[in-house]
């Protein structure tokens, strides 16, 4: 019952009605369905709430699961619809090493005269020459070639 007195969860009466309506009709997620449920198991305004194990079963959740919609009730301020939606993810977790400047030398050297020996350049001939240039990250043949791509340059 730990999480019940770190963070209590206190719905108002419009907000329990309407985690009540989402989780009985209509089509939603599974998870914000199952979120909705806890979080009207931990509510504290319609009086005592059972132990974190007994919730847990009722619902056939973990009670890591009880502690983190707990957790993120609280973060939220009290906010029912950040609760139980899904987090958006602001950036993508790695920055893409493909750049304006990136795709300009790129595009630059495609449309320049391929090495001596070579009729046309290929994909896997311009990742080579990119890994010598030092001013440009090293790029695979397949983001290369999405590159050229997007940019509308085919290798002719």
């Amino acid at each position: 019952m730990g999480s019940q007195k770190k963070r209590p969860v206190r719905l108002t009466a419009q907000d329990r009605e309407e985690l009540v309506r989402l989780t009985r009709t209509g089509v939603r997620a599974a998870s914000m369905i199952m979120r909705a449920r806890v979080l009207l198991a931990l509510d504290t305004s319609a009086g005592e709430v059972d132990s974190k194990e007994v919730i847990a079963a009722r619902l056939g959740v973990s009670g890591e699961t009880l502690r983190l919609v707990a957790k993120r009730f609280a973060e939220t301020g009290g906010d029912v619809h950040a609760t139980i939606a899904r987090k958006k993810r602001d950036l993508p977790p790695v920055p893409s090493p493909v750049t304006g400047e990136v795709e300009a030398r790129l595009i630059a050297m495609a449309c320049s005269q391929p090495p001596p020996g070579r009729a046309r350049w290929s994909l896997r001939l311009l990742e080579k020459h990119v890994a010598m240039v030092e001013e440009i990250p090293d790029l695979d043949h397949s983001t290369i070639g999405r590159i050229l791509k997007k940019r509308n340059c085919a290798l002719t």
